[in-house]
C-alpha cells in the first residue's frame, strides 16, 4: 500500500517509526491516551481525499498523546479495495444505511474525536447529504476539515454546507480566504474556523541537477505538473506555452505526471490525455513532453519534484480551496508559476511565486521563460520556499489538528456554583 496527495500514491510505511518521535509531551485527553476516528477516503484508493486523510491519520497517529487512530473509509460505488487495519468501518457512499450503521459503530468504538474531511462529491444524496445521517447519530464531538467551500453554492450545497458546520465543533480550512468565505457567504463565526496547511513530508533541500542523471533528464531543464489529470487541471495551456519556452530554453521539457482521474476514465476514457498528447505532436513540440500515465511510489513522486527547475500549475478556474500538488511542491523548495486560483494567490502572495492569468498560454510561457532564464531568481524562490515549507510539514500540520481535538474532547468549565442549579434557557 502505499500514499500521496491529488492522487499518486506513496508508501505508508514510516507511519510505525513516526510513532517513535515525541511530538507532544507525554498528555493525554481526559487522563487516557486518545483515539481519533477519521471519517473520509482511505488509501489504496486512489483520490485526493484518500491521500490526505491516510497522511493526516498517520501523522496524528505518531503523537504520544493518542494511543489509537482509525478511519471509516468511503468506498464508491461498484469499488472494492483491499484497506489496510486502520480501516474500522466502509460505507458505500450511495447506501443510507451504511452511514446509520457507521454511527451505531463509531458510538460503541467511543473515540474522543472524530475528523471529518468533507468533500462533496465522495459522500450519497444530493449535494453529499448521506454524511449528515451519520453526524447526526455520533456522540463524539467532530471536528471537520472542509476541503472545498464554494462562494455561490446551489440550494442543495448550502444546505448541506451549513448542517455540516452547525453540528461541527470546530472546522479547518488551508487558507485564510476559506475563513473569509465561511463568515461571508455562510454567517460561520471566524473564531470556530482554524487555518490549518495541507502536510508535506519533511525531505532535506536538494538541488535539482543532483536528482536529474538517475531520473533521465541529465543535461534537461525540467518543468513539472503533477496529479491525477482531468480538464480542469489546464495542462494544454502549458504544452500551448511550451514553443516560447522551448525558444528561450531550448532544452527544456515538461513532465506530466500523473494518472488520468479514476471517474474521468470510466465516462470518456483516456480521451482528454491523447488530445493533450495529439496537441504536443500539432504543434511539433512532442519530444519536449513527457506524459507519465501511472501512480508513482513516495520514493519515485519526489525525486520528480526535487529535478524540477519549475512547477506549474495552470489551473483553469480560481474556485480551488486548496491543492496538495501545490502544497508539496512549494513546500519542498520549488519555484512555482500558477495561475491565481484561491491557494495559490494566498500561498503565491508577495513574492513567494508567480502568478499568471487564467488560460493565458502567452503570459505562461513568457513567466516561466524567464524564470528559467535567470538562476539566481530560481534559487531565491527554492530558498524561500523551502523555508516557508517548514511550518508545514505533517508533523506540524498533526500539531495544529491536536491542538483542536484536544479543545473538542475538553468538556466546557461550568460557570454555575454548587447551590446554584444550570438556567435552562427556553427553546
Amino acid at each position: 500500500m502505499g500514499r500521496f496527495s491529488d492522487g499518486l500514491v506513496h508508501s505508508a510505511a514510516t507511519g510505525s517509526a513516526m510513532k517513535n518521535a515525541a511530538i507532544w509531551p507525554p498528555t493525554s485527553l481526559n487522563g487516557r491516551s486518545a483515539h481519533i476516528a477519521f471519517i473520509g477516503n482511505s488509501l489504496p484508493r486512489r483520490c485526493g481525499i484518500a491521500t490526505f486523510t491516510t497522511d493526516l491519520q498517520l501523522a496524528v497517529d505518531a503523537m504520544s498523546e493518542v494511543g489509537r487512530t482509525s478511519i471509516v473509509a468511503m468506498s464508491d460505488a461498484g469499488q472494492c479495495y483491499d484497506y489496510p487495519s486502520s480501516v474500522a468501518i466502509e460505507i458505500s457512499d450511495e447506501v443510507i444505511g451504511d452511514y446509520r450503521m457507521a454511527a451505531i459503530r463509531l458510538n460503541q468504538l467511543k473515540p474522543d474525536v472524530i475528523s471529518l474531511q468533507h468533500e462533496f462529491g465522495i459522500f450519497g444524496g444530493p449535494a453529499g447529504s448521506h454524511i449528515l445521517t451519520l453526524l447526526d447519530d455520533v456522540d463524539a464531538p467532530v471536528v471537520t476539515t472542509l476541503h472545498t467551500i464554494l462562494s455561490d453554492p446551489d440550494p442543495d450545497q448550502r444546505r448541506v454546507m451549513n448542517a455540516v458546520c452547525q453540528r461541527s465543533q470546530s472546522l479547518v480550512v488551508m487558507s485564510e480566504f476559506g475563513r473569509k468565505i465561511l463568515n461571508a457567504n455562510y454567517h460561520v463565526d471566524p473564531a470556530r474556523v482554524s487555518v490549518i496547511a495541507h502536510g508535506i513530508p519533511d525531505v532535506a533541500f536538494i538541488d535539482p541537477d543532483y536528482v536529474k542523471p538517475r531520473m533521465g533528464y541529465d543535461g534537461r531543464t525540467v518543468i513539472l505538473t503533477f496529479g491525477l489529470l482531468s480538464p480542469n487541471k489546464g495542462i494544454e495551456v502549458m504544452i500551448d506555452a511550451m514553443p516560447a519556452v522551448i525558444a528561450a530554453c531550448p532544452d527544456a521539457i515538461y513532465v506530466v505526471l500523473g494518472a488520468t482521474h479514476p471517474h474521468l476514465v470510466k465516462r470518456h476514457g483516456e480521451a482528454y490525455r491523447q488530445s493533450l498528447i495529439d496537441r504536443a505532436e500539432q504543434l511539433g513540440i512532442a519530444d519536449h513532453v513527457v506524459f507519465i500515465d501511472r501512480f508513482v511510489d513516495r520514493e519515485t513522486l519526489l525525486d520528480h519534484i526535487a529535478m524540477c527547475d519549475v512547477y506549474v500549475t495552470p489551473y483553469l478556474s480560481e474556485a480551488q480551496m486548496t491543492s496538495g500538488t501545490l502544497s508539496y511542491s512549494y513546500g519542498l523548495g520549488r519555484p512555482v508559476v500558477s495561475t491565481p486560483y484561491w491557494h495559490a494567490a494566498e500561498l503565491l502572495a508577495d513574492g513567494r511565486g508567480i502568478l499568471v492569468p487564467f488560460g493565458d498560454s502567452v503570459a505562461t510561457g513568457r513567466e516561466v521563460a524567464r524564470l528559467l532564464s535567470n538562476r539566481p531568481r530560481q534559487l531565491a524562490l527554492r530558498r524561500r520556499a523551502y523555508l516557508d515549507g517548514r511550518s508545514m510539514t505533517w508533523a506540524q500540520t498533526a500539531r495544529g489538528y491536536m491542538r483542536l481535538f484536544r479543545a473538542a474532547a475538553t468538556p466546557p468549565v461550568s460557570t454555575t456554583s454548587a447551590n446554584e442549579a444550570p438556567h435552562k434557557q427556553a427553546a
